[in-house]
């Protein structure tokens, strides 16, 4: 089928830091309000839905194929098939791409897709030695068993392994993500106060663009315990470059770039989109936000998992025979403000281009008025599941505001891997 998949609409909720607002909604919950909320919004038959996919990198143990929990709880009938994807950054991209690829198989016409991460909720882990004593614990069957159990715990074993720096330590090298991307920085010659300049406009762009209600136009506000939930979170409203420098460093304490605040944060959210064949969309009567024109990933070195970008873009572009003018904005994930000037580098370096590409031809320079225009992770919040998604949410619904025809979303991704998607306009 060489139709385009329509996007007919797409929601999100707030993005709050972690241990925050949304510390107390499990992740199925607060996706499961955005997508009862869609299918309001959108007068479609949910016996016509052909299935629901959802990514999530942390899968909560109380809701295993969390897709499924989150599709009957959102009012689908049980007959409705759901599944999750993982991978990793690009979980909330893979639910598109598969939906995208059930409709192009014909498998289906109608998906619900989307991402979902709580990583307030990410367990805490214990060593196996602790985890043997509570098992033989929960076994022990009178007192003095029991209390044996018990005389056996040391204070030492009670010392967690915090499940969400867990997650983002790369098992392939045995490297935090964050040390992958100092690494970029050494390899580029990027310095700190480029990497904070960066981050300055990043938070200033997203300051802008919740003042101008931009945002809002994608946001579904949250009820949380204490409140409700209108805008992303983390946004430092005012920052100051000065704020930025008194940062202290994270990964490399000697000579690194990356602090907390010019990476992005620990966060949690949920998107959801529908996707149809443009022929049913047709067939509907509905007007799509867009379309998906296609997609691509590619892997890389682990320990260079932060130029994922670069090297799915290239693919893709080679693969449409679109060029970077061919694109009128460009979403690309701040996963560190650093990782996101490595990509604007390899994009335009010929060096790189003859080492890594096949053709031995850059991409071309990136246009900084159309790089996420309205700010990004670096101050929006990073929910690992989520952010693929919301990428392709924001990037098709800025196309529609501002009149423009097509938008890449690309994302780099924990592994060694890059995913893109170049989105068009209706």
């Amino acid at each position: 089928m060489n139709e385009r998949v329509a996007i007919i609409d797409g929601l999100r909720s707030p993005i709050s830091k972690a241990n925050g607002r949304f510390k107390d909604i499990t992740a199925d919950t607060l996706s499961s309000l955005i997508t009862k909320e869609l299918l309001i919004r959108n007068d479609i038959d949910k016996d016509l839905y052909d299935e629901v996919i959802i990514g999530n990198a942390s899968n909560p143990a109380s809701a295993q194929n969390i897709a499924r929990v989150i599709a009957i709880r959102s009012g689908f009938s049980h007959s409705i098939s759901a599944y999750t994807v993982h991978r990793n950054c690009a979980a909330g991209m893979q639910s598109i791409s598969s939906g995208v690829d059930g409709i192009k198989l014909g498998r289906g016409d109608i998906y619900m897709v989307g991402g979902v991460e709580n990583m307030s909720q990410i367990p805490f882990l214990f060593k196996d030695k602790l985890k043997d004593i509570l098992t033989s614990l929960s076994y022990a069957r009178d007192v003095k068993t029991k209390l044996s159990a018990i005389s056996k715990i040391r204070l030492s074993m009670l010392k967690p392994i915090i499940g969400v720096f867990s997650g983002l330590k790369d098992p392939l090298i045995n490297m935090m993500m964050g040390n992958t991307v100092e690494g970029l920085a050494r390899e580029f010659n990027i310095t700190r106060k480029q990497t904070d300049d960066y981050a300055l406009k990043s938070h200033n762009k997203a300051q802008q663009s919740t003042k101008d209600k931009i945002l809002q136009n994608e946001i579904l506000p949250i009820a949380y315990d204490g409140g409700v939930a209108f805008d992303d979170d983390g946004i430092i409203d005012d920052l100051k470059i000065e704020g930025l420098q008194k940062s202290r460093l994270v990964f490399d304490r000697e000579n690194g770039v990356i602090t907390a605040k010019n990476a992005s944060q620990l966060s949690d959210g949920a998107c959801s989109l529908i996707l149809m064949s443009e022929s049913k969309a047709k067939e509907m009567g509905l007007k799509p936000l867009g379309y998906v024109l296609d997609y691509e990933y590619a892997g890389l070195e682990p320990e260079r998992m932060g130029l994922g970008p670069t090297y799915a873009t290239k693919k893709l572009l080679n693969r449409t025979k679109l060029t970077l003018k061919d694109i009128d904005l460009i979403e690309l994930n701040e996963a560190f403000a650093t990782q996101v000037l490595a990509n604007q580098i390899a994009f335009n370096s010929k060096k790189f281009a003859k080492k890594h590409f096949e053709d031995g031809e850059v991409i071309g320079e990136i246009d900084e008025s159309i790089l996420n225009i309205n700010g990004g992770a670096v101050a929006l919040g990073h929910p690992i599941g989520m952010s693929g998604s919301r990428i392709v949410l924001h990037a098709i619904k800025e196309l529609r505001r501002l009149g423009k025809k097509r938008a890449l979303a690309t994302l780099c991704i924990g592994g060694g891997q890059g995913g893109a998607m170049i989105l068009e306009s209706e």
